[in-house]
């Protein structure tokens, strides 16, 4: 049985890389509570934060593709497929046929999730708002620029 001061050597050696100290743990912790109250501020308008994603990306380029999206939020296709599903019941997206290539599908708003524009971005920015409540906003682009480094650096 190790020795208390044992113990402490390991903890104090070890603590960068032990959970709940170590990076991944904290941001795996903030990315569960985020999502988490975006959950909550989504609920009146029965969507998820995958398909704000979604609206996200159709929102810059309308049209793309599944593979298209799944390629810009780095999602498996199949988990983007039943997302698409439940947008297209609730009259959000269609699909359609690309015209020059029938493999391909394309995914285009409709007036319902065009519409949505003008109020999901709002409380998107409330959660991130209250995630990085008392940053000035030079910490909070250092915080962006950082997480963009650490996904580049793990994909």
């Amino acid at each position: 049985m190790p020795t208390p001061s044992a113990k402490l050597e390991f903890i104090e050696k070890w603590r960068h890389a032990l959970a709940p100290y170590n990076v991944g743990y904290k941001l795996k912790l903030a990315s569960q509570l985020m999502y988490r109250d975006f959950l909550e501020r989504l609920e009146p308008y029965k969507l998820t934060p995958f398909h704000y994603l979604v609206l996200c990306c159709l929102w810059e380029e309308d049209g793309l593709s599944t593979s298209g999206i799944a390629e810009k939020l780095g999602q498996l296709g199949a988990t983007l497929t039943g997302v698409v599903d439940r947008m297209e019941e609730r009259k959000l997206v269609q699909r359609e046929r690309d015209a020059t290539d029938r493999r391909i599908v394309r995914i285009w708003l409709t007036s319902a999730g065009e519409e949505l524009k003008e109020v999901l971005p709002v409380i998107g920015e409330q959660t991130i708002d209250r995630a990085l409540a008392g940053m000035t906003q030079a910490d909070r682009e250092k915080v962006s620029s950082l997480l963009d480094r650490i996904i580049a650096n793990a994909s």
